[in-house]
């Protein structure tokens, strides 16, 4: 099995689960093959960062795992050049693997942002750079910019993709493949909405769910659509004889353009379903079918 699949996202870390929680799961993750570990500053003000970097120094877990980060916003170089500096004194080390533009920032010129980003690189203080949220015409233009001044180009971006948020497979695989930018792929349940346990009025979500405690998710979300998306799903589900979820984030795995799906884990054992997702193997008549919905 190619372990380097799956990633494990953690914006819950001081979120959704507790410390304690969080270590729990890194160590499984470990445990598992995982060696990406995904954070960010805006995950819980920095708490994310904070915990992991706590994990990785009481294990001693540096070499084991490919850090990543993001920097919010204002791609300035004094303030990438601060935020980084804050990054990496939370994470308890001397540089980040990869180090995202979390959004596009269309306050801060392309010229800004890339040479900004170049900073990081040679400095010392991240190995590589990528993006997150980008649009493919936003790549674009920050490729073309960093060709044309000699810096280091993104290396990684980093999207939604799942049966519902589809787009990057017009809008960024075209760009990514031929120049073999590694492609991560976030929330491939949709925050947890593919599992079919909202309704469309907003007022009856569970408390405790992804929703509840970022009640943003329902925008992005919420529509007759994707509600009409969800319903045929769980019928093919249950057809094929599988679960929900793992027939939705088998999908997200069956794309060879998409190098790595980010798990947002809660508990050991969303990882451990992660793994059984990507060990199923998916029909063509469920493949043409879930191309359609």
């Amino acid at each position: 099995m190619n372990t380097g699949r799956i990633g494990l996202g953690c914006a819950t870390f001081g979120r959704e689960i507790t410390e304690a929680e969080s270590f729990a799961v890194m160590d499984h993750a470990v445990k598992r093959g995982i060696r990406l570990f995904d954070t960010a500053e805006a995950y819980s003000a920095g708490l994310s960062e904070q915990i992991v970097g706590r994990w990785v120094r009481s294990r001693g877990a540096r070499g084991e795992i490919v850090l990543l980060t993001k920097v919010t916003r204002n791609f300035t170089r004094e303030h990438v050049r601060e935020a980084l500096a804050a990054s990496l004194e939370r994470l308890q080390t001397v540089a980040v693997d990869l180090y995202l533009c979390h959004s596009f920032d269309p306050a801060t010129p392309p010229e800004e942002t890339c040479e900004a980003m170049n900073d990081a690189v040679r400095s010392g203080f991240a190995r590589a750079i990528g993006c997150s949220n980008y649009t493919g015409a936003q790549l674009e233009a920050a490729l073309a910019t960093s060709e044309s001044r000699g810096h280091a180009r993104f290396e990684v971006v980093e999207n939604a993709y799942n049966l519902v948020s589809r787009e990057i497979e017009s809008d960024l695989l075209p760009i990514t493949t031929p120049r073999q930018i590694r492609v991560l792929g976030y929330s491939p349940l949709a925050a947890g909405f593919l599992m079919g346990k909202y309704s469309p009025d907003r007022a009856q979500i569970p408390k405790g769910t992804r929703f509840d405690v970022v009640p943003g998710h329902a925008d992005v979300y919420f529509s007759d659509r994707n509600f009409r998306t969800v319903e045929r799903l769980k019928d093919l589900a249950g057809r094929a004889g599988l679960p929900v979820e793992r027939l939705a984030m088998a999908w997200a795995f069956q794309n060879p353009a998409v190098d790595t799906v980010l798990v947002g884990a809660r508990s050991t054992t969303h990882l451990d379903n992660a793994f059984q997702a990507l060990e199923t193997e998916l029909r063509r008549e469920w493949l043409a079918e879930m191309a359609t919905l």
